[in-house]
Parts: structure tokens; sequence; C-alpha cells
């Protein structure tokens, strides 16, 4: 094994394994620095790597022959599957034979897993969700996106500087305008939560705080990163999944309305091509967990082969970015923020 160990939850998710050995294998063939650490039935697995002989030398079977369902509660079966391809993938993240993790399997496993088996961040109060989403001007992160509902406003604080950190370290993003989701953009607008919050971010010097961010600006490309709680934030993410849907298909059934509109929408092909790539999620990866002591990528758990890939890349571009030590230090200076106000 050389290189970026990475470990790959095999039994994870919608098209699991043969999906996610088929992308694990893309990745390794793309990136020549990385190696995999591959859980699940060691004969399953096996069979799928037939035709993997290039690359077989940088892949290491975790045998597990048990699995997490998308139906089980998340914290009991985190902690009583210990054999199950999740679990066995995070324990040798903790253990020290992996620096990341790659799973399509159940969200809340993800979580629960992160928190048990891999740890937190010394000082970071909550790790986050924060997938990567399509703008008008550029990508934005949105964070957290469902990891915690509710939440206490030095928490929202924290996201904004995991949030900033990922998006220098991982999208090369320079100084990442950091906005708080809420009602209004005046300062004295929102709850309790958001009021409070605000006052945090905006008096600490770790990352830039531009202000607050109202819903109808959270695609508009002014803002790198979008910090609100998980419940908020899991609304805005499935609502924008929902209209996406909802506004193709509507514009497909009347693009078909008539011979002039099928012109028109033959014309415009090239354009609806370009569009659909923008939104599709397949080029992303998945949604980083920021906060815990590694890096963690929860990919769509409908992820075919290239989501899988692109989801390797994201946990490697987390380890090249040295992601969770610049969040450590940076939350150092937070520390010091805190303690002067």
């Amino acid at each position: 094994m050389k290189g970026h160990i990475i470990a790959l939850d095999a039994m994870g998710g919608d098209n699991a394994p043969d999906a996610i050995v088929a992308g694990g294998v893309m990745a390794l063939r793309k990136y020549p620095d990385i190696s995999l650490l591959l859980a699940g039935p060691e004969a399953t697995l096996n069979r799928l790597l037939a035709g993997a002989d290039d690359v077989r030398d940088r892949i290491e079977i975790l045998p597990a022959e048990d699995t997490i369902s998308m139906d089980e509660p998340p914290m009991l079966a985190v902690r009583r599957k210990v054999n199950s391809s999740l679990v066995q993938a995070m324990l040798a993240v903790r253990e020290g034979r992996a620096q990341a993790i790659v799973s399509a399997g159940s969200t809340g496993a993800v979580l629960a897993g992160g928190m048990l088996r891999i740890g937190r961040i010394p000082g970071i109060e909550r790790p986050a969700l924060a997938p990567i989403l399509p703008g008008a001007k550029k990508p934005f992160l949105l964070i957290d996106c469902g990891a915690n509902v509710d939440c206490q406003p030095k928490y929202l604080m924290q996201f904004g500087l995991m949030g900033s950190v990922y998006m220098k370290s991982v999208m090369g993003v320079s100084d990442p305008a950091v906005g708080l989701v809420n009602i209004g953009v005046e300062e004295e607008k929102g709850n309790k939560l958001t009021k409070e919050a605000y006052q945090l971010m905006k008096r600490q010097t770790s990352y830039r705080f531009a202000g607050n961010c109202e819903a109808r600006e959270v695609p508009s490309g002014d803002f790198d990163v979008v910090v609100t709680d998980g419940f908020a934030g899991n609304v805005i993410l499935k609502y924008t999944e929902g209209i996406v849907g909802t506004v193709m298909g509507m514009l497909k059934t009347h693009l078909m309305s008539s011979p002039l509109c099928k012109l028109g929408a033959l014309l415009a092909k090239p354009a609806f091509r370009a569009f659909k790539k923008d939104m599709d999620y397949n080029a992303v990866g998945g949604a980083p967990m920021l906060g815990v002591q590694a890096a963690v990528v929860k990919a769509h758990g409908s992820s075919g082969d290239v989501a899988i890939m692109n989801a390797i890349r994201q946990a490697r571009e987390m380890l090249e970015g040295d992601v969770v030590g610049k969040i450590s230090e940076g939350l150092s200076g937070l520390v010091d923020d805190i303690n002067n106000q």
C-alpha cells in the first residue's frame, strides 16, 4: 500500500457493491498516489476485482460480512454491527491504517460512525455535513445540511470556519465569503439563534463573514459558504433537489408541446446538456463530513461508479489540503476571539 490510503465502504449505497468497486478501480487508475482498503465480503470483492490486475497491488480487502441498512437506527447499528463494512472502514481510519473514508451508505450511520468510531476534532462541538452545490456564478458549500437539527450559536460560528477551510483547501477559493442563512440581510433580523450567531461570526477574525444570506441569495453565487442549522439546511437541500427536477420536467413538457417548440429545443440542446452537467451530483462526488479527525466523504445513496470515483477524489483532495489540520489551527483563533469578547 502506498500514498494516501482511503477506506471504501464497498457495501454502502443502492448500487453496492458493483458500482462501489468499479468506482474505486476507476479512481485507482486515475490517481496513482492513492491506495484503497475495500471493506466488504471477501469472496464477493475478489470476484468483482477480477479485471483489476493493473491496480490490484494497491487494494487491500477488509473482510466484513455484515452491512448496515438504510432503515436501521444509526447509533445502535454502529455500536452493535462491528463487523459491518462501514464500521470496519471507520475502525481502519481510527487505527491509522487509512487516512480517509468514503461511503454511500446510511447518512445517519456515517454521522454516528464519524462521531463514535473516529471522533471529533478537539474543540469542535458538532461535526457537520457540507455538500457542494451549483450556484449561478460558482459552486458553494452548504453547511450543515442535516447532521445537527438543533444548534447553538457557537456551532454555527464553527461551521463557518470549517466551510471556509474546505473551500480554501479543496476548492481553491482564496478568500471565501461566508454567509449566515436568515430571513433578512439586516443585522437585527432573525430568531434568537441567528441573532446570536451573527454577533459571534461578526466578531471572529479567522474567516471572512459576509453577513446574512436570504434564501433567495443561497444559489446566487455571492457566498462561497452558506451556514445554517441542519434543519433549515436539509430543507434547502431537499427543496433544491425537488425544484430542479420539477423545473426540468415542466420545461421538457413545454418544449415538446408543438413542432416549433421542438425545433427550439433541438437548437438549444447543447445549452440544456451543459446545464444538466452543471447540476449533476455525480461530478461532485459527495458531501464531506467536517469536524471529525479524518477525511470523511458521504456519497449519495444512489451513486454510480463515476460518483464514487469523484467521492474518492474529494477525500484525496481533503488529505492533500490537510483540511483536518487547518480546521484545528483555525479553531485556536476562534477560541482566542471568544475569550477576547
